[in-house]
């Protein structure tokens, strides 16, 4: 590996700027700042422009990027791993699946890995569709253990993670979605599916078994797409952030879609 991939470069080089039209620099851009809010973005913009002017200069894409990033230290060698592997983990199993477009990926964030995905409008709902998001919401922590044969935190730990999501899908397929092993067509809602787990340890266990399957599925297609998943994972280790054009032409030249 080179010393570049060790570095957390963020600048974009004049030969780039000149080589590759304007929209494909603002989605650039717009890949970086996934996750940010629109506050944060008008912070950066307003930073950015006060940098110039005291240079006595035009506001350059180099001075949001950098705004972006802010002074973060670079992320460290094996966790930037950690991270290229569990997104990309995620944007194969969801194409796979053909569950919709996966419009970005980025590593850099300052809080972990982010992806950002769409959803085919015509296939939601049925019992298809909420096993395969399950599979997808598992396919992270799939990918890690594939890849570095230990899984970390990073699946769990909030209420909007991988484990969250995928565990109150499960636990709807069971209770309020029609799909459930018992009573299926008992409408039985609770907004706090831990709370429930404790006292219906059989609903737990059904839950869990989901989550099982799920993940065994992830990491059936990921070694079934072994190629297309390392050169993706590859791909996002080195750029760190990617577009949907970026990303889907390394999905799409895999012929990935189940």
């Amino acid at each position: 590996m080179t010393a570049a991939q060790n570095s957390n470069t963020t600048e974009t080089p004049a030969a780039a700027q000149q080589g590759n039209p304007v929209d494909a620099i603002l989605r650039r851009l717009a890949t970086r700042a996934m996750g940010l809010t629109g506050a944060d973005i008008e912070r950066i913009v307003r930073e950015a422009r006060l940098k110039a002017r005291r240079g006595k200069r035009a506001i350059r894409y180099e001075d949001i990027e950098e705004g972006i990033r802010g002074n973060r230290a670079p992320v460290p060698y094996n966790l930037r791993w950690r991270f290229a592997f569990h997104e990309a983990g995620h944007a194969v199993v969801h194409h796979a699946l053909d569950l919709g477009p996966v419009r970005g990926l980025n590593i850099d964030t300052g809080q972990g890995g982010y992806n950002l995905v769409g959803f085919h409008v015509w296939s939601t709902d049925t019992r298809d569709w909420y096993e395969n998001m399950l599979t997808m919401l598992m396919a992270g922590r799939a990918a890690e253990q594939l890849m570095l044969k230990r899984v970390s935190s990073g699946s769990g730990g909030s209420d909007d993670s991988d484990l969250a999501r995928a565990t109150r899908l499960a636990f709807d397929m069971e209770r309020t979605l029609g799909f459930g092993i018992d009573h299926p067509l008992l409408y039985r809602p609770h907004r706090d599916p831990g709370e429930v787990f404790g006292r219906e340890p059989e609903l737990a266990a059904r839950v869990h078994a989901r989550l099982e399957a799920a993940l065994d599925r992830a990491t059936a297609i990921l070694r079934r797409c072994r190629p297309t998943f390392n050169a993706l994972a590859k791909a996002l280790f080195d750029a760190q952030a990617m577009d949907e054009t970026a990303v889907q032409q390394i999905l799409t030249d895999g012929d990935l879609t189940l």
